[in-house]
Protein backbone atom coordinates (compact mmCIF):
# COMPACT_ATOMS: atom_id res chain seq x y z
CA UNK A 1 0.00 0.00 0.00
CA UNK A 2 1.25 3.45 -0.83
CA UNK A 3 2.16 5.29 2.41
CA UNK A 4 0.23 8.33 1.17
CA UNK A 5 -3.16 7.46 2.59
CA UNK A 6 -4.07 10.65 4.42
CA UNK A 7 -6.61 12.17 2.03
CA UNK A 8 -7.99 14.70 4.48
CA UNK A 9 -10.47 17.29 3.18
CA UNK A 10 -10.12 21.04 3.34
CA UNK A 11 -10.90 23.99 1.10
CA UNK A 12 -8.49 26.40 -0.58
CA UNK A 13 -9.40 29.59 -2.38
CA UNK A 14 -12.95 29.49 -3.68
CA UNK A 15 -13.20 25.76 -4.36
CA UNK A 16 -14.22 22.77 -2.25
CA UNK A 17 -14.08 20.18 -5.06
CA UNK A 18 -12.55 16.85 -4.01
CA UNK A 19 -11.23 14.03 -6.21
CA UNK A 20 -10.47 10.38 -5.73
CA UNK A 21 -6.70 10.00 -6.19
CA UNK A 22 -4.90 6.72 -6.80
CA UNK A 23 -1.10 6.58 -6.59
CA UNK A 24 1.20 4.15 -8.42
CA UNK A 25 3.65 1.63 -6.99
CA UNK A 26 5.29 3.08 -3.88
CA UNK A 27 8.86 2.19 -4.96
CA UNK A 28 10.75 5.50 -4.34
CA UNK A 29 13.34 4.67 -7.02
CA UNK A 30 10.84 4.02 -9.79
CA UNK A 31 10.11 7.62 -10.83
CA UNK A 32 12.12 10.83 -10.84
CA UNK A 33 10.37 13.83 -9.33
CA UNK A 34 9.42 15.29 -12.70
CA UNK A 35 8.00 11.92 -13.82
CA UNK A 36 5.65 11.40 -10.88
CA UNK A 37 1.97 10.88 -11.61
CA UNK A 38 -1.26 9.65 -10.15
CA UNK A 39 -4.72 8.67 -11.32
CA UNK A 40 -7.57 11.13 -10.80
CA UNK A 41 -11.22 10.18 -11.00
CA UNK A 42 -13.21 13.00 -12.64
CA UNK A 43 -16.95 12.54 -13.21
CA UNK A 44 -16.51 8.77 -13.08
CA UNK A 45 -13.64 8.81 -15.59
CA UNK A 46 -10.11 7.88 -14.51
CA UNK A 47 -7.29 10.04 -15.87
CA UNK A 48 -3.53 9.63 -15.48
CA UNK A 49 -2.10 13.01 -14.52
CA UNK A 50 1.62 13.78 -14.43
CA UNK A 51 2.49 16.13 -11.58
CA UNK A 52 4.29 18.56 -13.90
CA UNK A 53 1.40 18.79 -16.37
CA UNK A 54 0.28 21.97 -14.66
CA UNK A 55 -2.07 23.05 -17.42
CA UNK A 56 -4.19 19.93 -16.90
CA UNK A 57 -4.01 20.14 -13.10
CA UNK A 58 -5.00 23.81 -13.01
CA UNK A 59 -7.98 23.14 -15.26
CA UNK A 60 -9.55 20.93 -12.56
CA UNK A 61 -10.70 23.17 -9.67
CA UNK A 62 -9.13 22.18 -6.37
CA UNK A 63 -6.91 19.39 -7.74
CA UNK A 64 -3.63 21.30 -7.29
CA UNK A 65 -4.44 22.08 -3.66
CA UNK A 66 -5.66 18.58 -2.86
CA UNK A 67 -2.74 16.83 -4.53
CA UNK A 68 0.19 18.98 -3.47
CA UNK A 69 -0.98 20.44 -0.18
CA UNK A 70 -3.44 18.01 1.37
CA UNK A 71 -1.81 14.77 0.23
CA UNK A 72 1.84 15.58 -0.49
CA UNK A 73 2.12 18.20 2.29
CA UNK A 74 3.87 20.90 0.27
CA UNK A 75 5.24 23.62 2.57
CA UNK A 76 7.23 25.79 0.17
CA UNK A 77 4.90 28.80 -0.23
CA UNK A 78 4.84 29.27 3.54
CA UNK A 79 8.58 28.69 3.97
CA UNK A 80 9.75 31.05 1.21
CA UNK A 81 7.23 33.81 1.91
CA UNK A 82 7.93 33.78 5.63
CA UNK A 83 11.66 33.88 4.89
CA UNK A 84 11.16 37.01 2.78
CA UNK A 85 8.97 38.75 5.35
CA UNK A 86 11.27 37.76 8.24
CA UNK A 87 14.17 39.45 6.46
CA UNK A 88 12.11 42.58 5.83
CA UNK A 89 11.00 42.81 9.45
CA UNK A 90 14.54 42.14 10.71
CA UNK A 91 15.58 45.31 8.88
CA UNK A 92 12.82 47.22 10.62
CA UNK A 93 10.74 47.58 7.44
CA UNK A 94 7.03 46.94 6.94
CA UNK A 95 5.86 44.12 4.61
CA UNK A 96 3.14 46.50 3.40
CA UNK A 97 5.88 48.40 1.59
CA UNK A 98 6.78 45.41 -0.57
CA UNK A 99 5.90 45.39 -4.27
CA UNK A 100 6.40 41.71 -5.08
CA UNK A 101 6.80 39.99 -8.43
CA UNK A 102 5.64 36.37 -8.03
CA UNK A 103 7.46 34.41 -10.76
CA UNK A 104 5.80 31.16 -11.78
CA UNK A 105 2.73 32.32 -9.88
CA UNK A 106 0.54 29.36 -10.81
CA UNK A 107 -2.92 29.43 -9.29
CA UNK A 108 -2.04 31.93 -6.58
CA UNK A 109 -0.96 29.87 -3.57
CA UNK A 110 2.16 32.00 -3.09
CA UNK A 111 0.31 35.26 -3.65
CA UNK A 112 -2.24 34.20 -1.06
CA UNK A 113 0.55 33.58 1.45
CA UNK A 114 2.08 36.98 0.77
CA UNK A 115 -1.26 38.73 1.27
CA UNK A 116 -1.73 36.85 4.52
CA UNK A 117 1.66 38.13 5.71
CA UNK A 118 0.64 41.73 5.11
CA UNK A 119 2.04 42.42 1.63
CA UNK A 120 -0.09 45.03 -0.17
CA UNK A 121 1.14 44.72 -3.77
CA UNK A 122 1.57 41.38 -5.54
CA UNK A 123 1.89 40.86 -9.30
CA UNK A 124 1.94 37.38 -10.81
CA UNK A 125 3.61 36.13 -13.96
CA UNK A 126 3.38 32.68 -15.52
CA UNK A 127 3.77 31.20 -18.99
CA UNK A 128 0.71 28.93 -18.69
CA UNK A 129 -2.68 30.49 -19.54
CA UNK A 130 -4.42 27.88 -17.39
CA UNK A 131 -2.49 29.18 -14.37
CA UNK A 132 -3.86 32.69 -14.79
CA UNK A 133 -7.35 31.31 -15.36
CA UNK A 134 -7.11 29.24 -12.17
CA UNK A 135 -5.85 32.21 -10.14
CA UNK A 136 -8.74 34.34 -11.38
CA UNK A 137 -11.21 31.52 -10.73
CA UNK A 138 -10.01 30.58 -7.24
CA UNK A 139 -8.26 33.69 -5.87
CA UNK A 140 -9.56 36.71 -7.79
CA UNK A 141 -8.53 39.22 -5.11
CA UNK A 142 -4.91 38.11 -4.66
CA UNK A 143 -3.05 39.75 -7.57
CA UNK A 144 -2.99 43.39 -8.57
CA UNK A 145 -2.01 42.21 -12.06
CA UNK A 146 -1.30 38.81 -13.57
CA UNK A 147 0.63 38.43 -16.84
CA UNK A 148 0.78 35.36 -19.06
CA UNK A 149 4.13 35.86 -20.73
CA UNK A 150 7.31 34.09 -21.80
CA UNK A 151 10.01 35.86 -19.80
CA UNK A 152 12.67 34.74 -22.28
CA UNK A 153 10.88 36.59 -25.08
CA UNK A 154 9.65 39.87 -23.58
CA UNK A 155 8.44 42.57 -25.92
CA UNK A 156 9.56 46.14 -25.25
CA UNK A 157 5.98 46.97 -24.28
CA UNK A 158 5.74 44.14 -21.75
CA UNK A 159 9.14 44.93 -20.28
CA UNK A 160 8.06 48.55 -19.81
CA UNK A 161 4.80 47.46 -18.20
CA UNK A 162 6.63 45.25 -15.72
CA UNK A 163 9.12 48.04 -14.99
CA UNK A 164 6.22 50.40 -14.25
CA UNK A 165 5.39 48.34 -11.17
CA UNK A 166 8.75 49.31 -9.62
CA UNK A 167 9.19 45.94 -7.98
CA UNK A 168 11.28 46.00 -4.82
CA UNK A 169 11.09 42.26 -4.25
CA UNK A 170 10.63 38.96 -6.08
CA UNK A 171 9.68 35.44 -5.07
CA UNK A 172 10.06 32.26 -7.10
CA UNK A 173 8.66 29.19 -5.37
CA UNK A 174 8.96 25.56 -6.54
CA UNK A 175 9.47 26.63 -10.13
CA UNK A 176 13.22 26.24 -10.72
CA UNK A 177 15.22 23.36 -12.07
CA UNK A 178 12.84 21.14 -14.06
CA UNK A 179 12.60 23.26 -17.20
CA UNK A 180 9.53 25.12 -15.96
CA UNK A 181 11.49 28.37 -15.66
CA UNK A 182 14.86 28.41 -17.46
CA UNK A 183 17.76 30.43 -16.00
CA UNK A 184 17.26 33.22 -18.55
CA UNK A 185 13.63 33.66 -17.50
CA UNK A 186 14.70 33.92 -13.86
CA UNK A 187 17.33 36.51 -14.83
CA UNK A 188 14.86 38.59 -16.85
CA UNK A 189 12.43 38.66 -13.92
CA UNK A 190 15.26 39.43 -11.50
CA UNK A 191 16.28 42.42 -13.61
CA UNK A 192 12.85 44.02 -13.22
CA UNK A 193 13.50 44.37 -9.48
CA UNK A 194 14.98 47.60 -8.18
CA UNK A 195 18.58 47.59 -6.94
CA UNK A 196 18.50 46.92 -3.23
CA UNK A 197 15.37 44.81 -3.60
CA UNK A 198 14.82 41.47 -1.89
CA UNK A 199 14.88 38.13 -3.71
CA UNK A 200 13.48 34.95 -2.14
CA UNK A 201 13.44 31.58 -3.88
CA UNK A 202 13.77 27.88 -3.36
CA UNK A 203 15.33 25.09 -5.35
CA UNK A 204 15.69 21.34 -4.98
CA UNK A 205 18.95 20.68 -3.16
CA UNK A 206 20.15 18.41 -6.01
CA UNK A 207 20.01 21.41 -8.34
CA UNK A 208 22.38 23.39 -6.15
CA UNK A 209 25.17 20.85 -6.33
CA UNK A 210 28.31 21.01 -8.43
CA UNK A 211 26.83 18.26 -10.61
CA UNK A 212 23.77 20.33 -11.53
CA UNK A 213 23.23 20.57 -15.29
CA UNK A 214 20.19 22.89 -15.32
CA UNK A 215 22.27 26.08 -15.11
CA UNK A 216 20.74 27.42 -11.90
CA UNK A 217 23.60 26.38 -9.67
CA UNK A 218 26.10 28.24 -11.87
CA UNK A 219 23.79 31.27 -12.20
CA UNK A 220 23.21 31.68 -8.46
CA UNK A 221 26.77 30.85 -7.43
CA UNK A 222 28.14 33.38 -9.91
CA UNK A 223 25.70 36.02 -8.68
CA UNK A 224 26.75 35.42 -5.08
CA UNK A 225 30.45 35.35 -5.93
CA UNK A 226 30.49 38.55 -7.99
CA UNK A 227 28.26 40.53 -5.62
CA UNK A 228 25.17 40.65 -7.82
CA UNK A 229 23.35 38.95 -4.93
CA UNK A 230 24.11 39.46 -1.26
CA UNK A 231 22.77 36.49 0.66
CA UNK A 232 20.91 37.21 3.90
CA UNK A 233 21.55 34.42 6.38
CA UNK A 234 22.13 30.79 5.53
CA UNK A 235 20.18 28.79 3.01
CA UNK A 236 17.52 26.80 4.83
CA UNK A 237 17.12 23.11 4.08
CA UNK A 238 13.61 21.84 4.65
CA UNK A 239 11.08 19.28 3.44
CA UNK A 240 9.45 20.73 0.34
CA UNK A 241 6.88 17.95 0.12
CA UNK A 242 6.49 14.19 0.02
CA UNK A 243 7.16 12.21 -3.13
CA UNK A 244 4.45 10.06 -4.66
CA UNK A 245 6.01 7.20 -2.69
CA UNK A 246 5.78 9.12 0.57
CA UNK A 247 9.50 9.97 0.76
CA UNK A 248 10.63 13.49 1.79
CA UNK A 249 11.88 15.79 -0.98
CA UNK A 250 14.28 18.38 0.39
CA UNK A 251 14.75 21.87 -0.99
CA UNK A 252 16.87 24.89 -0.10
CA UNK A 253 15.26 28.28 0.53
CA UNK A 254 17.22 31.52 0.36
CA UNK A 255 16.72 35.25 0.75
CA UNK A 256 19.13 37.78 -0.73
CA UNK A 257 19.48 41.43 -1.68
CA UNK A 258 19.87 42.45 -5.30
CA UNK A 259 22.93 44.64 -5.77
CA UNK A 260 22.84 44.91 -9.57
CA UNK A 261 21.27 43.30 -12.64
CA UNK A 262 22.22 39.81 -13.73
CA UNK A 263 24.24 39.79 -16.93
CA UNK A 264 22.40 37.73 -19.53
CA UNK A 265 24.37 35.52 -21.89
CA UNK A 266 23.56 35.93 -25.57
Amino acid sequence: MNPIDHLRTSAYGNTETRYELVFPDADPDRYDQDEEWCEVVVDGETRSVRFHDYDEIYSLPGLYEQLFYDVLKCDSPRKVCELLVDQIEAEGSDPKELRVLDVGAGNGMVGEQLRGLGVDTVVGVDIIPEAAEAAERDRPEVYDDYYVVDLTDLSDEMRAELDDHRFNSMVCVAALGFGDIPPRAFAEAFNTVETGGHIAFNIKEDFFSDEDETGFSALIRRALDDGTLEQEGEMRRYRHRLSAAGEPLHYLAAAAIKRRDLVLDD
